[in-house]
């Protein structure tokens, strides 16, 4: 099998090489480039490409061109799949795959750590540090997990992992899917959406993003959460109405939020800035707010995800080529 891994990075890198000395018939070469309509020309003599990357693969020459080279396998890297134009991997015989299972606790404990943060009330503690202020002012009093009802919304892999680990700190445990996993319900009782809205103390959103569901959660959800509730954020920034979300802090709708995604992410997560006038204003209202913790779409980010991204991905390629059906399609 010979493979192009775009938009390679340092810390995936350790476990290209990795594979490449376990299996010496294979070669995965790699660029740092993201896969465009300018880098699709790389492709040429692999077999098979892979990606992971925010940004959309919109560009019809992107697959025309990987269709040409004889490449019928897109290798995702990510869980998410709302980067890729379905009607040009449909006109090209394209197959899609993605590794949805690198490691669901990776988000799950950081959604935790999120809901942590923003329940013990450690945005504002750390404020008032700066300012040499360290006295514990009433409205620093923070209540404890085994008191909450936690809501998820997406109650996949990922979502189920969540749901174990605030089940196992004593939370009860709601939660709003298409499909309702019976092996779920030791950890959680599922029920409508409406209901999950109204009643979650903490509320976490884990599914996949597509236009049906893009502000999901907006003026009217904040207005029916309650005042006290926090939303947890670690799935697609689209998924939030951000402006809406603004207002509902502002007007002290619902009480915190803990983002790892927001929708204007790709104008500058993974960059580095000079002045906080060059960010998006949006994300300068956010970061005015103590009650408010943003990560840059970091939630995945631990040893054991990178490691999967590649060997997961990596060994649906090989299957394929081997005439194999692959472990992990996604087909819209």
């Amino acid at each position: 099998m010979k493979a192009l891994l775009y938009n390679m990075t340092p810390e995936q890198m350790v476990y290209v090489d990795k594979w490449n000395k376990e299996h010496p018939d294979d070669d995965l070469e790699t660029t740092d480039d993201y896969l465009n309509a300018k880098t699709v020309e790389q492709a040429k003599g692999f077999d098979v490409a892979s990606v992971m990357q925010v940004e959309d693969i919109d560009e019809e020459a992107v697959y025309q061109k990987l269709a040409e080279y004889g490449i019928t396998h897109l290798a995702l890297r990510s869980v998410g799949y709302n980067i890729i134009n379905w009607d040009y991997v449909h006109k090209y015989n394209l197959l899609i795959t993605n590794t949805p299972a690198y490691s669901p606790r990776a988000v799950a404990e950081n959604a935790l750590t999120s809901a942590m943060f923003l329940l013990r009330k450690w945005g504002k503690i750390f404020k008032n540090e700066q300012n040499l202020n360290f006295v514990r002012e009433a409205d620093l009093m923070s209540d404890e997990i085994y008191n909450k009802t936690v809501g998820i919304i997406g109650v996949g892999r990922i979502g189920s992992a969540t749901a174990e680990i605030f089940h196992a700190l004593g939370a009860k445990v709601i939660g709003n899917d298409l499909i309702e996993n019976p092996a779920n319900e030791a950890f959680l009782t599922y029920t409508d959406f409406d209901t999950v809205i109204k009643n979650a103390d903490i509320l976490t959103l884990h599914t996949p993003l597509d236009p049906s569901i893009v502000d999901m959660i907006g003026a009217k959800q904040f207005k029916e959460m309650k005042d006290s509730a926090i939303l947890i954020n670690q799935a697609r920034g689209p998924l939030v109405n951000t402006q809406d979300l603004i207002e509902a802090l502002k007007k002290h709708e619902i009480a915190g939020a803990g983002l790892d995604v927001l929708t204007e992410e790709n104008d500058f997560f993974m960059h580095k800035f000079t002045s906080m006038d060059q960010l998006p204003k949006t994300y300068q209202e956010l970061a005015k707010m103590d009650n408010v913790v943003v990560t840059p779409h970091s939630a995945y980010y631990t040893k054991t995800s990178v490691k999967n991204m590649i060997e997961h991905s990596m060994t649906d390629a090989k299957r394929v080529i081997n005439g194999q059906k692959p472990v992990y399609p996604v087909e819209l």
